[in-house]
């Protein structure tokens, strides 16, 4: 067992659901405008899955561009971790859907909560099966399909979220690259900040929750904004201490992407200028656990992210929780593994 094996991403892939929403077209659905939501959101568009389409179907897709891209075939998947706040349903695990979906027999598999935060816990978590040489390869999946538990007559949430996933398969790195530093937290005290009230064994499913539209998302968005722009830079900070590194060696930030005033508050507690910060929350909104794969797929294959390139990813989410992780990049596997 190595504990000092270097861990990261040889493969990444995403998918998004082909309809788009705008915010022209929520106009007509709640009373808001194109350039309330913009102003305080950045969010122009986002993508909405149909009706038949689940979260393991998205994360499915995602996995399968993902191994493609790793050059690795399902069946050399030892783990799948899906992190959602959205699963299929609330057992068997979503992960076992994608891994029977997938053909990823040899594969481990369970889900992961940790909100919006839930990638980067996931990624990390799968990382420690690769350190302690229990496993080869990990398959880690952010996906949601939070329009299906959106309430569309409530304009403070409806507007802020989107369906998408995104996934990478993990392996060991050659010395130097992969994941330098991590940390993960969470403070149970902020729970009730960000909550799908009914449908568990708190308020388990009855005509008087549904007609009290508790199965939907209920935020205090005021409290998680404030959350938001206190830990991001902190988390991220905290971790690049931990690697050795200083906001002056990030070539890239990818933040959660909830709330462009969120992302660039980031960007200013670590005196990073906006272009080495990845947005794209104007075309996908707050898709949750999958916010962070599908920004550093975009920025891996739009050649924002170069090899050697030192990455921040950070999120925080429902918990309340926050993840952050630095990487150098580089996809290639170490084949002397």
């Amino acid at each position: 067992m190595s504990e000092n094996k270097a861990v990261g991403i040889i493969g990444i892939g995403t998918y998004l659901p082909e309809k788009i929403v705008t915010n022209k077209d929520l106009e007509s659905i709640v009373e808001t405008s194109d350039e309330w939501i913009v102003d305080r959101t950045g969010i122009r568009e986002r993508r909405i899955a149909a009706s038949d389409i689940a979260t393991s179907d998205l994360a499915s897709q995602a996995a399968q561009r993902a191994l493609d891209d790793a050059g690795v075939t399902a069946e050399e998947i030892d783990l799948i971790i899906v992190a959602s706040a959205t699963p299929d349903m609330f057992f068997p695990s979503t992960a076992c859907l994608v891994q029977a979906n997938i053909k990823a027999t040899n594969a481990a598999a369970f889900d992961l909560a940790a909100g919006c935060s839930g990638f980067v816990y996931a990624m990390v978590t799968g990382s420690q099966f690769i350190k302690t040489g229990l496993y080869k390869k990990v398959l880690v999946i952010g996906a949601e399909t939070l329009s299906k538990i959106l309430d569309w007559t409530d304009r403070n949430t409806c507007v802020l979220f989107g369906d998408g996933a995104g996934a990478a398969v993990l392996a060991e790195m050659s010395p130097g690259y992969g994941i330098l530093a991590s940390q993960l937290g969470a403070d149970g005290a902020g729970g009730d900040l960000l909550k799908l009230p009914a449908g568990g064994s708190r308020n388990p499913a009855t005509d008087e929750t549904v007609s009290q539209r508790m199965h939907f998302i209920h935020m205090s968005g005021n409290e998680v904004f404030k959350f938001a722009v206190k830990i991001m830079g902190e988390a991220a900070s905290k971790t690049l201490e931990a690697a050795g590194l200083s906001a002056a060696d990030v070539d890239c930030l990818i933040p959660h992407q909830a709330n462009i005033r969120i992302i660039q508050s980031a960007a200013k507690r670590l005196k990073l200028p906006m272009d080495k910060v990845m947005v794209n929350v104007d075309k996908y909104g707050n898709t949750s656990a999958a916010s962070i794969p599908i920004a550093l797929e975009e920025a891996v294959h739009s050649g924002k992210i170069k090899q050697g390139d030192h990455v921040v990813l950070v999120g925080f989410g429902a918990g309340l929780t926050w993840a952050s992780a630095v990487m150098k990049w580089g996809k290639e596997a170490n084949t002397n593994c």
